[in-house]
């Protein structure tokens, strides 16, 4: 009996303590007189890969699929309503690919025999559709070559799935020789899944090729640019950096199909389209007409990366195919192409008019350096053939350019054999930046908010170029952009900004998404032909960039960092542009929870802001009919004395930011 008593006594006891304990707000402490390091400007940036129609059909406007002719299948992307296989089609006409060799990288043209030109049509499918938009103004431009003179004109249309006309406009092919085109007409109506109907008058046999369609109002009106409204979204986090163009697509299936970026610059019509490695990766999506035109090329890439105030970042082939397809090497003995195309890139990017590269450069366009600070070595290879060939590709940018920082891999995962090795022998080789990734749980990334505060300082600093909560499994097309992923990577990225010393440059992966042509999820951008969104995980990585700060402070509770103690995590530094201090706290509890800082070495002006990412459910997500369900909310604080007081809600990214005096 007695017994009993004190065990429930003792239960008692430790209720009662807990609840006190939960009662008890934490106190954080911040020294703002103390730098630990400086942040670098790289320290969130964006990471481009060509998957789930990013490029074409997406990030690149063309309209057009196949517009070159030039898919496997040489037809696929067009349909010819009134024409049969078997027929003669003298009730219409039909179709052909014609291949001409001597013409390497773009050798197909379509030439088509128009028999009654009251019952033939060739009809684009677009990228799951055309998005057209009311009044808009769209661009046509087109090879012909009317080699008998009898088709008198050639009419386009939009046209939606009854066969309503959108809009239109018509060429007079004047010439029997190959003629460049180009016309301009307006949509009648916004439709998402319009097509591009052509019709002729006349009969007899005409030739077409590049048919090409973009929208006039592209990112700063370029002629035949990008998706304007995809691009904003890029250009309002204010990266440090634009990794391009991957990802496995740099590595390809084969290294026959890797991404070489010699095709992807120079006139646009000379740019060999190629095969997306992701068109037929995974058994859950399977994409045939998953194609590169290349229009979005390596030009393009830093075009966009100064558009938006980002450093370049390009990975290039270390003569490895991807390991988890056929693994193939090129020889150490015939690594010289890939070396040349190292050391090409950056004469291209870097180079004066007077270089080869440089010159070409300045003929699309920039005369003016990209200025190029960093090249990455392979993807996300792994075990000694990787380092084998990154010590050849050091040896040879060094010799000839030593100040181009290096990244170099560590393979696919954050931990294992194949991590530990590549991180023990890059370490011996004085490696400048080593690219980590993690694609894992929630759960794992709440974890290790601690990750980096053991790393050497004095060792080799750390790229954290592909993370993403997966709600479900690793390249599971179950995944989704819910809540719980977003706040966890939140929670993760105080400990990325926490370790500036060791951790300067990080990016979310992928990066796009098309609603009806992914292969990968989640992705941090949504979009399909007429709208986009950012998920919730692109408002989280929007906060951290536009608050990345100059200077990072500590904040502790009881001497520690904050990497989960009652659910909790911080980060805190100091912009000495703005002079503010900024505060980021993560509660990941399902209870809302108050808070003390002490702000401590500076005096600060009463009035601050408060931006809170806040979303009561686990599963949560934003989504076209809902593309701000969570989103940044702001309101103005009130600093009372030295410590600043917050009730954090439940599952909350929250940044907190006051002016230093």
């Amino acid at each position: 009996m007695k017994k009993n008593t004190i065990s429930k006594w003792a239960i008692c006891s430790l209720l009662f303590g807990s609840l006190y304990a939960n009662a008890q707000k934490a106190t954080l402490e911040v020294d703002i007189a103390k730098t630990v390091t400086k942040i670098q400007p790289t320290m969130f940036g964006l990471f481009f890969e060509d998957i789930n129609f990013a490029a074409d059909g997406g990030l690149y406007a063309e309209m057009i699929k196949n517009r070159s002719f030039e898919f496997d299948k040489p037809l696929m992307g067009w349909e010819q309503p009134n024409t049969k296989r078997s027929s003669m089609n003298m009730q219409s006409g039909v179709a052909a690919p014609v291949n001409v060799s001597e013409n390497k990288n773009n050798p197909n043209f379509c030439r088509i025999l128009i028999n009654d030109d009251k019952g033939y049509a060739i009809i684009n499918e677009g990228f799951r559709g055309m998005g057209i938009k009311k009044d808009a103004k769209y661009n046509l431009s087109l090879k012909v070559a009317n080699p008998d003179g009898t088709i008198k004109k050639i009419i386009f249309q939009f046209i939606d799935k009854d066969q309503k006309v959108l809009g239109e406009t018509s060429i007079i092919p004047s010439s029997k020789e190959w003629n460049n085109y180009t016309s301009q007409f307006t949509a009648t109506q916004t439709e998402a899944k319009a097509r591009l109907k052509i019709t002729f008058e006349g009969t007899g046999t005409i030739d077409l090729d590049m048919i090409s369609l973009f929208p006039e109002d592209t990112w700063k009106n370029r002629k035949n640019g990008l998706r304007k409204d995809i691009v904003q979204l890029l250009y309002d986090m204010k990266p440090g950096f634009l990794r391009f163009p991957g990802g496995c697509i740099v590595e390809g299936r084969t290294l026959a199909d890797r991404y070489q970026w010699k095709k992807s610059v120079g006139e646009v019509e000379n740019r060999k389209t190629m095969m997306n490695r992701w068109n037929v990766e995974f058994g859950h999506k399977q994409t045939p007409d998953y194609f590169q035109s290349l229009g979005l090329g390596f030009y393009e890439y830093f075009q966009l990366s100064e558009d938006i105030g980002a450093e370049p970042l390009p990975i290039l082939s270390c003569g490895m195919a991807c390991q988890y397809n056929t693994g193939e090497l090129a020889p150490i003995e015939e690594l010289d192409p890939y070396i040349k195309d190292a050391l090409d890139l950056i004469e291209f990017a870097n180079g004066t008019i007077d270089t080869p590269w440089g010159k070409l450069r300045s003929d699309m366009g920039h005369p003016k350096p990209f200025n190029l600070k960093y090249i990455g070595v392979g993807n996300e290879q792994w075990g000694p053939d990787y380092i084998e060939r990154y010590k050849v590709f050091e040896k040879a940018i060094k010799a000839k350019y030593p100040k181009i920082i290096i990244v170099s891999g560590s393979g696919p995962s954050p931990d294992g054999e194949h991590f530990d090795y590549a991180m023990q022998e890059l370490k011996k080789l004085d490696a400048e930046l080593i690219d980590e990734h993690y694609y894992k749980s929630p759960q794992w990334f709440r974890e290790n908010a601690g990750r980096y505060d053991s790393y050497d300082r004095k060792g080799p600093k750390i790229f954290a170029g592909e993370y993403a909560a997966q709600s479900v499994s690793g390249a599971n097309p179950n995944n989704r952009n819910n809540w719980e992923c977003a706040f966890s990577e939140a929670a993760f990225m105080t400990g990325l900004e926490r370790n500036a010393e060791v951790v300067t440059l990080t990016s979310y992966a992928p990066l796009m998404a098309h609603e009806e042509a992914w292969q990968w999820t989640p992705d941090m951008i949504w979009f399909n032909n007429l709208e986009t969104y950012g998920s919730a995980n692109y408002y989280v990585q929007k906060l951290f960039s536009l608050n990345k700060g100059t200077d990072l402070l500590t904040i502790t509770q009881d001497g520690k960092p904050l990497t989960g103690q009652n659910n909790l995590y911080a980060s805190a530094v100091k912009d000495s542009k703005t002079k503010e201090v900024i505060i980021k706290v993560v509660n990941t509890s399902a209870e809302a929870q108050d808070i003390i800082i002490d702000l401590k070495g500076n005096k600060l002006e009463s009035k601050g802001n408060l931006t809170t990412l806040t979303s009561p459910n686990l599963q949560d997500e934003n989504t076209f009919s809902d593309p701000k369900k969570i989103s940044p909310k702001e309101s103005e604080y009130k600093l009372k004395g030295e410590k600043a007081q917050l009730k954090l809600p439940a599952y909350s990214v929250n940044v907190l930011k006051l002016k230093i005096k």
